[in-house]
């Protein structure tokens, strides 16, 4: 964080949300940049689910930041923060929905009938950096990997979408996911439970048509192979 000391950014980084946030009320501002440096990700993820624009989410994200330092007194403890900041992300994202003329709220897609998918993604996914332990082929497949995920998430209906980032890769509580979107507990349990479905659908959908490339033994490694054995055999 700019303009604090190293031996202040450690003891900060111990401090719970409900302590930097009593900071930041009583005048230390530098420290908000903490707490949106630790719940970016989940921010982004949210705000993501729900609009399915990298860009876009980037700029919802900042307006979702700022509603949340303008109302900070407003937090009144009874949620955990992340929860709080996290609904009021969904809120700047359905506004931004609306603003767009598109349905506002999360029930998008049926609740008892088949849902469907949500168009063409391409170019929509974004790959993380992996490890520098892996082969060249490893970072293939792990990237290949990611994108597919990704392309399959946002393809789900809204409703489902924004159930499954929070609860599956961000790892929140029915509870918290339900209090996040505004759901009921009931309802996060039935629409993970579709979403797990759909997706796996979808993955198989995708995979089929590349199924015979599945294991292919590429040709770096085919070089390798070949290239090793006519050594071996050479000497």
């Amino acid at each position: 964080m700019a303009g604090v000391g190293m031996l202040e950014r450690a003891r900060a980084e111990q401090w719970t949300d409900e302590e930097v946030v009593r900071r930041v009320l009583a005048g230390d501002l530098v420290m908000f940049e903490l707490l949106m440096r630790r719940h970016n990700q989940r921010v982004y993820r949210a705000v993501r689910s729900i609009l399915r624009d990298d860009a876009e989410s980037e700029d919802v994200m900042q307006e979702a930041y700022v509603r949340a330092f303008e109302h900070l007194g407003q937090f009144e403890g009874r949620a955990q923060f992340s929860t709080w900041l996290t609904r009021i992300a969904v809120n700047e994202s359905l506004k931004r929905l609306a603003a767009r003329g598109r349905t506002q709220g999360l029930d998008w897609g049926p609740e008892d009938g088949e849902a469907r998918f949500e168009g063409s993604l391409e170019g929509r996914a974004m790959t993380e950096p992996v490890s520098g332990e892996l082969s060249p082929e490893a970072h293939a497949s792990r990237n290949e990997l990611s994108g597919l995920l990704e392309e399959a998430i946002l393809a789900l209906p809204a409703g489902y979408r924004a159930v499954l980032m929070l609860r599956e890769l961000e790892g929140m509580s029915t509870a918290e996911t339900a209090g996040a979107l505004g759901l009921t507990e009931a309802n996060v349990k039935v629409r993970l439970h579709r979403a797990h479905g759909l997706l796996r659908e979808e993955l198989f959908a995708q995979a089929g048509a590349a199924g015979k490339q599945a294991f292919a033994f590429h040709a770096v490694r085919c070089d390798r192979v070949v290239g090793a054995v006519m050594e071996r055999i050479g000497t």
